[in-house]
This record gives C-alpha cells, sequence and structure tokens, in this order.
C-alpha cells in the first residue's frame, strides 16, 4: 500500500531539517524497514514550509505499534524544534491525505 501524510516545518527550519535527514540515523532506518516501511520520500513546499511525505508498506502495518518504539519517540524529540507537533507528545502533527490519482 502506498501512504501518503502532510506535515507543518516551522519557518527558518528549512536547512536544518533537510540536515538532519541526510545525517538520519541508521538505527532508525532499520527499525522503518523492520515495519516494511520503503520507497520513503518526503517533499518541501517551500511558500507554505508544508512537509509532505509518501512511503509504501504492507496492508499489515502497524503505524500504532511504530509510534510506541523508543527509538521512534527519540527521533520525534529530537525533530520537535523544527515542526508543528501534537499537543500531547512530540510527536509531528500529520493529516493523511486521500489518493485521488496514481499512473504506474
Amino acid at each position: 500500500m502506498r501512504y501518503a501524510i502532510v506535515m507543518q516545518l516551522k519557518a527558518g527550519c528549512e536547512q536544518q531539517y533537510l540536515l538532519r535527514h541526510q545525517q538520519i540515523w541508521p538505527d532508525l532506518t532499520a527499525l522503518l524497514q523492520q515495519y516494511g516501511i520503503g520507497n520513503y520520500q518526503i517533499y518541501l513546499h517551500p511558500q507554505t514550509l508544508q512537509l509532505f511525505a509518501s512511503f509504501e508498506a504492507p496492508a499489515s502495518f502497524n503505524a500504532a505499534a511504530l509510534k510506541t518504539e523508543p527509538l521512534m519517540m527519540q527521533w520525534w524529540d529530537s525533530m520537535a524544534q523544527y515542526m508543528q507537533v501534537k499537543d500531547d507528545s512530540q510527536e509531528p502533527q500529520s493529516f493523511a491525505l486521500t489518493a485521488m490519482f496514481y499512473m504506474a
């Protein structure tokens, strides 16, 4: 399955966000792969600072379990200064996008 979400970057954080992802923790990429996540991409809309993320994962992908992984929470803690986060955690605010068109 393909998944797509939108998140919000804080103003002035573009370069730091990019740098952090260029230096992403190998343990984190391994964790994402353990959950079946692949073909993960994030794009920035420069005027709105919205981040568009898409990835592929199996139908059995368990997003709720991934959100409880200590390493995932550490990554979110380290990124919270650059992004809008939920009120009750450091998890980035994200909104699922609805597929409207796909061409293979």
